[in-house]
């Protein structure tokens, strides 16, 4: 393609010739140069806040099972539900009980009502969870620009390595499925009611308190590989992004290019965190697509590349846009949930007593 800028001092435009074909004298149409853009401004906004909540989360549901080991404790901290998003297989088991029974369950209910909007999330805009509010992405971005600083890039890696690593998240996705897939409703029902299944939270916090030497190793080698092959976790091993990326191949919601408007630069493959080619897709069906909009954001031409709705109704998602939405869809769940009761778990604060005293106790129930 070749350009020549116009004098106009601002807007500047680019009157584009195509130079596909010698024969081919036709002009493409004056092309407006985009405005700054403000998404990943916004986006890396949202992934502060979100990982805050969560960690302030965390720490009051750690000062919960502290006041309950610690008799006597002067302090008053309550449960928070909100950690049950850190129990996707319960949410799953919960959501087939519910579809299978009409009934809300009454142990770890945020967990099923959590991961119902964030499907709800993938379904609208794409995998838009995974880019713009999970904390866990957003540690493995962090780590990934750390390694941009420090190497100067990030290592790619080649594909004859990377299709087959992509694939091995769907297979623990599948081998989780499988397991839910086999429970009946009575099974899931057992489960959720024996010990371990009330007070799974507390084992997950358990595993990071009382993390071993493998533990922290495989930690450790996760964070050095996402330093140098960016979001090695949410690329290869992440069960749960490989269930929104399978939802999100129904959004109506896609990374459109504009061919006549596109100038063939190749900055938004190059920006895509996914690898994907951007530049030689009319619009973007890849499960992987997160919709950071990291490739819109470098895109140089006004309406070249937008993340939009699908055909007749084209309606480009501008960042602020977008991310409202995500907000309302996500605080409406929640919000259901709570006005309607079903927020909570239906357990005696005694039995939380007796069974957070004996956590240590508490093994897996035999399937």
């Amino acid at each position: 393609m070749t350009g020549v800028i116009s004098a106009c001092r601002y807007p500047v435009y680019l009157h584009l010739q195509d130079a596909d074909s010698p024969r081919d004298h036709r002009r493409k149409p004056l092309i407006r140069r985009r405005p700054t853009d403000w998404s990943q401004r916004w986006r890396h906004a949202f992934q502060i806040a979100f990982l805050l909540l969560n960690a302030a989360l965390g720490a009051q549901f750690y000062l919960w099972v502290r006041q309950i080991e610690v008799r006597g404790s002067a302090l008053h901290v309550s449960r928070p539900p909100g950690v049950e998003g850190w129990l996707p297989i319960a949410g799953l088991m919960n959501l087939k009980y519910w579809v299978l029974t009409g009934r809300i369950p009454a142990i770890h209910p945020a967990a099923m009502f959590l991961l119902v909007a964030i499907l709800a999330i993938a379904f609208l805009f794409r995998k838009a969870f995974c880019s713009w509010l999970c904390p866990v992405g957003t540690v493995s971005e962090a780590l990934g620009s750390i390694g941009r600083k420090i190497l100067g890039r990030n290592l790619r890696l080649p594909k004859w390595i990377d299709v087959p690593l992509r694939g091995f998240k769907y297979l623990l996705l599948g081998f989780f499925v499988w397991a839910v897939a086999s429970m009946s409703a009575q099974a899931i029902e057992a489960f959720m009611q024996s010990p371990y299944g009330l007070i799974a939270d507390v084992k997950m916090l358990n595993f990071f308190r009382f993390i071993g030497g493998t533990g922290l190793c495989v930690i450790g080698l996760l964070g050095i590989a996402s330093i140098f092959v960016a979001d090695f976790w949410c690329r290869y091993l992440c069960p749960y992004g490989a269930l929104l990326g399978l939802v999100s191949l129904l959004s109506p919601a896609r990374i459109r290019r504009d061919t006549n408007a596109c100038i063939d630069c190749g900055k938004c493959a190059k920006a895509c965190p996914a690898s994907l080619p951007v530049d030689r897709l009319p619009s973007v069906r890849s499960a992987e697509c997160n919709a950071c909009v990291a490739c819109v954001a470098v895109c140089p031409v006004e309406g070249a590349l937008d993340l939009s709705l699908r055909r007749p109704v084209r309606r480009r998602l501008f960042a602020p846009a977008l991310a409202a939405a995500i907000i309302l869809l996500f605080v409406g769940v929640v919000g259901f949930a709570r006005t309607t009761g079903h927020w909570r778990s239906r357990v005696p604060e005694s039995s939380y007593r007796q069974l957070v005293s004996h956590s240590e106790e508490v093994g897996h129930p035999m399937p």
